[in-house]
């Protein structure tokens, strides 16, 4: 087995390193410590942000590649701990826990006549002696992984009781106000969800299988990663042109200021699809000519994630840049900012110690706001083709496929169903966790 970094791995962990290290440099500032610990205090965000964490783990694990030694074939560790949902295929469409395909086929049936019938799956069920008895064996299972689920639980549970006890007194972590409950009732349901789902993978395809037979539920968790590396890389790119032009055009004014306000304008008027549809060409014609480069179409999807993110945050930083240059003409007139030009410090240093300070609450609200939306927008650039590679695993390219499945008959429904589900509740715990972060960080909602 060899480790392999992709660009859009190495890019991930780098960030997930920089948030650690934001929130280790956040513990020792207090005008930070103030809003977070609002955040903390509020039952919804909470409660989102577990949502999320759980989301970010398995892209996490999925961003952790290694290469095969036996067929050289790439894979991640979420992968590896997924295996039987990755290689129970079975030949065309099936319903959710149905134990036979969507489709009739002609079979040779116990007399050795041909009949029209409905196949049996080779994964799906195939343990039943009866497909009749599905139902009670359902039942079961779930019944099996919500006590799994229950059970480590209350493991983790009885873990956090003993280290408060043991790093504090009841009184304590009654001053820090987290929401216990609350956190306790997420956290149950993401478990007993979990547990409930894995048990019941092993034995039925649980949101059926798509046209080649791969299972739904597989693409779905695959494509977490998806929207996680589109939601935060799309931010990491356009952030330092957001906030070193923003801050620079409303400080200086003036020249500066203009030649600014042209380029972000220009930009705005070029239509982005436009934009994205070039870059996009131009990379397929760039891999075309190079396939050296590429060695496999793991390494080729990844690139062409890497790009879209790349031109994603090229066009997206506009919006971020005006509000900056909005607050920094009205901070640059601030009695401080004033006197300190006039006992003669330098502008690096105004602009590090007292603009940016004062203007980073629009840029957190504006990058968790602009989270959610981004991962819509992979959905709608993959509706139109010229979204992540078609071998990338995506809710957007889920959602394309079920196009045709919906003019089928009978219609095949669990694609469109399965990627809903998974977006909707990715994107609504992204914007309630928003809205906290906003709420907290906002100065005209600071408590007096």
């Amino acid at each position: 087995m060899t480790w392999v970094v992709l660009w859009t791995d190495a890019l991930l962990l780098v960030l997930a390193a920089a948030i650690a290290a934001l929130i280790v440099y956040a513990r020792r500032q207090e005008h930070l410590r103030r809003p977070w610990r609002k955040i903390v205090r509020n039952r919804t965000g909470m409660a989102a942000l577990a949502v999320l964490l759980a989301f970010t783990a398995i892209g996490l694990l999925d961003s952790l590649h290694f290469r095969n030694a036996d067929n050289g074939q790439m894979l991640s560790l979420f992968d590896r701990w997924v295996e039987p949902l990755r290689v129970r295929t079975e030949k065309t469409y099936s319903a959710p826990f149905a134990t036979h395909l969507y489709s009739r086929e002609f079979q040779i049936g116990p007399d050795g006549r041909q009949i029209w019938t409905y196949p049996p799956l080779k994964h799906g069920g195939a343990h039943l002696a009866n497909p009749e008895d599905k139902w009670a064996d359902i039942a079961g299972t779930a019944l099996l992984g919500t006590v799994k689920g229950s059970g480590i639980w209350l493991l983790g549970c009885l873990a956090v009781m003993f280290l408060r006890r043991r790093t504090g007194s009841p009184s304590d972590t009654a001053r820090n106000g987290l929401p216990w409950v609350t956190l306790g009732v997420t956290t149950a349901v993401i478990l007993i969800a979990g547990f409930t789902v894995a048990e019941l993978s092993l034995k039925y395809h649980v949101l059926g299988t798509d046209k080649v037979g791969e299972d739904v539920l597989y693409q779905s968790l695959k494509s977490i990663r998806t929207g996680l590396i589109i939601g935060t890389l799309t931010t990491l790119v356009m952030l330092p042109f957001a906030l070193s032009l923003g801050v620079l055009a409303g400080y200086f004014r003036g020249w500066v200021d203009d030649i600014i306000q042209y380029l972000y304008t220009t930009l705005n008027s070029i239509p982005s699809v436009l934009l994205i549809a070039a870059a996009i060409l131009m990379l397929q014609v760039y891999i075309a000519a190079h396939p050296e480069q590429f060695d496999n179409l793991a390494v080729r999807a990844d690139m062409r994630l890497f790009f879209l993110c790349l031109i994603l945050g090229i066009t997206n930083w506009t919006g971020l840049c005006r509000l900056l240059r909005a607050e920094t003409l009205k901070l640059r007139e601030m009695d401080y900012v004033q006197a300190a030009q006039a006992l003669g410090v330098s502008h690096p240093r105004t602009l590090i110690r007292h603009i940016l300070p004062n203007v980073f609450h629009i840029v957190l609200i504006s990058v968790v706001l602009d989270f959610s939306g981004l991962v819509l927008a992979e959905a709608v650039l993959a509706y139109v083709n010229i979204g992540v590679d078609p071998t990338t695993q995506s809710w957007g390219n889920m959602i394309n496929s079920a196009r045709l499945e919906l003019a089928r008959d009978p219609i095949v429904w669990w694609t469109l169903t399965a990627a809903f589900i998974f977006m909707f509740s990715f994107v609504l715990a992204a914007n309630l966790f928003a809205d906290t972060v906003r709420d907290a960080f906002d100065p005209r909602r600071a408590e007096e």
